[in-house]
């Protein structure tokens, strides 16, 4: 019998596979295909011939440790402590997966706000817990009336996703507040909040709950090398959580992965030390502003791109039928590859909506828009 009997083949995959079999140009899944840094690519070159090819420390490398501290202190004005409050994951699905897994028991309860990003529901169904998803307001800003309404005695955790995916909005200040308010009624839930788009944030930068006082010691908060530096075939992240909720997350790594490979956390360590992740959100507004730009023409309406890489599309005014149909028409007639929104939420709410990808090099962009502008 399985142990996920909803679970089939993610969205991602059956559009990419689509999109090679229709040789179409891919804005669907999340991925870059730009070069990495040189200046990266050289520090691989040149650790691949030297003694960085045995375990490192399960927690990860200690200089990168106490590296990603000393991001964290300059991002957010967060001390805090490498050798116990950082874990080095194998992206941040595997640190996802491996909180809940190590702080979520059976019959607990998990709000997730749709839509939601695929990897949170699976890791609360392999606790025996229960996911609650509750739907964010139409303009994707969270309902926290209707949050506040789900929580109960049984609430665990409650996810956040902020820059958020697929929508790339970010949470304001009154969010927080609102936020708050609904844990100081609930002090045994935890935050999980997923923040791998932290860097890549536009006219506003996002609110980390780093920068929370009253979250600090009650948060898992999930961070991605992959998706700061385009180079998300590493699988490379991190977690940061205090002390007596990291203790149990590193039990469970321990037996998982036990830790992530050397020669990449080696190599990101030494980068860090020639850039800065400031340097990030621009490169990624440029893109952002170029795509909306060749979009102008367009008969797609755009929504507001606050972060993320991702820009959501309205296609009503070209047609009626369900999202997964007119993205997979998208792909067969037109040739270009996008992901359904509907796929985020538990109910499949369809508001004619779909994401693309924009991290793509200025060739790619342009001809996807051309095709795009022809519809």
């Amino acid at each position: 019998m399985s142990k996920l009997p909803n679970v089939g083949t993610s969205i991602f995959t059956t559009m990419s596979k689509m999109a090679t079999e229709y040789k179409a140009i891919n804005l669907s899944q999340g991925f870059p295909n730009f070069p990495v840094d040189e200046r990266l690519i050289n520090i691989v070159a040149k650790l691949a011939k030297e003694n960085v090819h045995q375990y490192l420390p399960m927690a990860g490398y200690p200089p990168l440790l106490t590296k990603i501290a000393l991001i964290t202190k300059k991002s957010y004005g967060r001390i805090i402590h490498p050798e116990t409050e950082i874990l080095v994951t194998a992206g941040a699905t595997q640190g996802i997966f491996t909180a809940i897994q190590a702080l979520i028991d059976t019959n607990d309860e998990v709000i997730i706000l749709d839509p939601s990003y695929d990897c949170y529901e699976a890791p609360i169904l392999l606790c025996n817990a229960n996911p609650v998803r509750v739907s964010l307001n139409d303009d994707y800003t969270p309902d926290w009336e209707k949050i506040e309404k789900s929580c109960s005695s049984r609430t665990k955790m409650i996810i956040i996703n902020n820059p958020h995916n697929p929508t790339g909005k970010i949470l304001s200040e009154s969010d927080f507040e609102a936020f708050e308010s609904i844990l100081e009624k609930y002090p045994k839930i935890i935050v999980l909040s997923d923040e791998v788009y932290e860097y890549i944030t536009f006219e506003e930068k996002h609110i980390a709950a780093h920068t929370r006082e009253k979250l600090l010691n009650r948060s898992v908060i999930i961070s991605s090398f992959g998706k700061s530096f385009h180079v998300t075939g590493w699988k490379i992240g991190y977690l940061i959580a205090p002390e007596h909720l990291m203790k149990e997350i590193k039990k469970v790594h321990q037996f998982l992965v036990f830790s992530v490979n050397s020669i990449c956390q080696v190599a990101i360590s030494e980068y860090l030390e020639l850039v800065t992740v400031q340097e990030i959100s621009q490169l990624y507004m440029d893109k952002r502003n170029y795509f909306r730009h060749l979009l102008k023409e367009s008969r797609f309406e755009l929504l507001p791109c606050e972060g993320t890489y991702f820009q959501v599309a309205s296609y009503t005014s070209i047609s009626n039928e369900n999202d997964v149909d007119f993205c997979k028409r998208l792909i067969m007639e037109h040739g270009v590859a996008a992901i359904p929104i509907s796929t985020f939420y538990e109910n499949n709410k369809d508001h004619h909506l779909i994401r693309f990808c924009f991290a793509k090099d200025n060739a790619t962009l342009e001809e996807a828009a051309k095709r795009l502008c022809k519809i």
